[in-house]
């Protein structure tokens, strides 16, 4: 690993800026099984998978919106999850010609 890059650390990690950090940190730990904990002085570090997503609340940066890849097990029952924790649905989950494996 470069020594610029931290340990453990992909070489691209998402922040989230948020109006509601604690329920966004909630919402990821309840949909994705997320872990990690609410920071109140630093921007939350949530363990996804193997990929590191971090939160933080509206202050020098405005909430923002992003569109997240995120490649689970099972997308039906993930979708369910994330619909009971509050989410408003866009879209339902479908195959995507990009996220079969193939190429």
């Amino acid at each position: 690993m470069p020594v610029w890059q931290p340990e453990g650390r992909q070489s691209i990690t998402t922040r989230l800026v948020a109006h509601d950090p604690a329920r966004l940190v909630r919402f990821l730990k309840d949909v994705f099984g997320a872990s990690g904990e609410l920071e109140a002085d630093r921007p939350s570090e949530m363990q996804i998978g193997d990929s590191i997503v971090m939160v933080s609340g509206v202050g020098p940066r405005d909430a923002t919106s992003s569109f997240l890849y995120l490649y689970v097990e099972d997308a039906d029952a993930t979708y369910q999850r994330a619909l009971k924790a509050g989410a408003r649905p866009l879209e339902p989950p479908a195959d995507m010609p990009w996220a079969t494996g193939g190429r």
